[in-house]
């Protein structure tokens, strides 16, 4: 019970076990319903037939029912007497009386009184209910279930109840009976059927159902298979086989590609990054350690200023290296306010030293607040101003301003540009183009790829596009609160 095919196939099961009791009890209710319809309907012909024969003046012994084998009758008079019975009637029940041998009826033969017009009211009523003389009630008949014994043979029979008048003014109730046992041998043979054939037909249902099922997750276990062996040998190349159909399945193998090639993807960029970052680290440990080793044979060849510089380059790598590690296990921005005019101005007020000064253009008193980190978006506008020195030839330009739902931070500089079939590429991390392999002072191509992996934390974007002053102009856009 625990497998799909298996809870698949109880369910298709059990839909149609329900289904199938339903419509055989509504079946066996319209069939029932019909049959004892037609029962009354033999039943009120046969006590029309004798309530006819009764308004007409017929004595009691010349009345002929017809078939009084199957339309048993019992005639009453409006004492609840018996006054009339079909041949071979033994018993009764379900009629007006449970008698079977006729009386005498006083009022057989005899002239009704007179009306009395000081009678009640009620008596009227009476009066005018019944039938005229010699005539039968037009009437519906009222209808009953019960038995009779006809010649020593009881069965259930439905009765009709028909009420006529004679000549004489003798108010008679006529009860014919018609069998039923027609109409229960129609219902038990059906419902025998029913019961006969639904076990056959719910193993046939959960057979084609199990089998059906198995065959639709075919691929599902090509597919469980497949990753079983990718986590087995490790070999993220690898993919699972997709199915021609264009179904829930088939979808489910591409997603599960698609998420092998990111995966994948991700992977090597993980192990690039190790030996990318272990080639940098490399450098300015050697040099560092050469130095130290030479200072200590022979202290006056000590480049001091070397060692600092070595050390300093050393500790902005392993600051970046630490950043970008906290970025790829997901670390999330603070949830402060930020005010970009405000943090731009500070971040070029303490670049005194610069090579170009930056020329400011942040409005005071802007609404340029954001969502985010103080300090890493410090870190992004930062790398973008150092990265405009190291390639500007004579200015270096940086604006803040509303843009949408959103503000822009850009920053220009009037060097060389970056060549459009780069611009994605130097996003990437330990990525120099060759000019400013020529032209660092040491950095390892991580200040970019840090700006934009830190603007997509904060739900922006950063692109570099060409500046009116024929360089680069890189766009920082971040969303405004909600």
């Amino acid at each position: 019970m625990r497998s799909v095919r298996a809870r698949a196939a109880l369910g298709a099961t059990l839909v149609v076990a329900v289904a199938l009791i339903g419509a055989g009890l509504a079946v066996l209710l319209v069939l029932r319903a019909n049959l004892i319809g037609q029962a009354d309907l033999q039943a009120e012909v046969a006590a029309r037939e004798v309530a006819g024969q009764l308004a007409t003046g017929t004595p009691y012994e010349d009345v002929e029912p017809d078939d009084e084998e199957d339309h048993p009758v019992q005639v009453t008079d409006e004492e609840h007497r018996v006054v009339l019975v079909s041949k071979d009637l033994r018993a009764v029940t379900g009629t007006g009386a449970t008698g079977v041998t006729p009386v005498p009826s006083a009022s057989a033969g005899a002239t009704p009184a007179p009306d009395d017009d000081d009678g009640d009211d009620d008596d009227q009523d009476d009066d005018r209910s019944r039938p005229g003389r010699g005539e039968v009630s037009s009437d519906d008949p009222d209808f009953s279930d019960g038995t009779a014994t006809v010649d020593r043979t009881t069965a259930d029979y439905r009765f009709a109840a028909v009420e006529a008048t004679t000549p004489d003014g003798v108010t008679l109730t006529v009860y014919a009976g018609a069998p039923l046992a027609a109409e229960q041998e129609a219902v038990n043979t059906v419902r025998g059927a029913m019961l006969t054939g639904l076990p056959v037909l719910l193993v046939v249902v959960a057979g084609v159902t199990w089998l059906v099922t198995r065959r639709a997750l075919r691929p599902v276990e090509g597919i469980r298979r497949e990753m079983a062996a990718i986590t087995a040998s490790e070999d993220l190349a690898r993919r699972v086989p997709e199915p021609g159909s264009r179904d829930e399945i088939a979808a489910l193998a591409r997603t599960t590609n698609e998420t092998l090639t990111v995966l994948e993807a991700s992977v090597e960029r993980q192990r690039r990054f190790v030996a990318d970052a272990s080639h940098e680290l490399r450098s300015p440990i050697a040099s560092l350690r050469t130095q130290l080793e030479v200072a200590e044979a022979h202290p006056e060849l000590l480049d001091l200023p070397g060692a600092v510089a070595d050390t300093v380059r050393l500790q902005v790598l392993a600051a970046d290296l630490l950043l970008l590690a906290r970025l790829d296990a997901g670390e999330k921005p603070g949830g402060g306010t930020v005010e970009l005019g405000a943090l731009v101005r500070e971040e070029v007020s303490q670049r005194t030293g610069d090579r170009i000064a930056v020329t400011v253009e942040a409005p005071e008193g802007g609404a340029f607040e954001v969502n985010g980190s103080r300090g890493q978006l410090s870190r992004v506008i930062g790398n973008l101003l150092d990265n405009a020195q190291r390639h500007a030839d004579a200015s270096v330009a940086v604006s803040v301003a509303a843009d949408g739902r959103g503000v822009r931070v850009e920053v220009r500089d009037d060097g060389a540009g970056v060549p459009e079939d780069e611009r994605e590429r130097i996003f990437e991390r330990f990525v120099r183009l060759d000019d400013a392999r020529s032209r660092d002072d040491g950095g390892a191509g991580l200040g970019l790829a840090i700006a934009r992996d830190v603007a997509t934390r904060h739900g922006g974007t950063l692109t570099v596009h060409r500046a009116a002053e024929g360089g680069a102009a890189f766009r920082l856009w971040l969303p405004r609160p909600a």
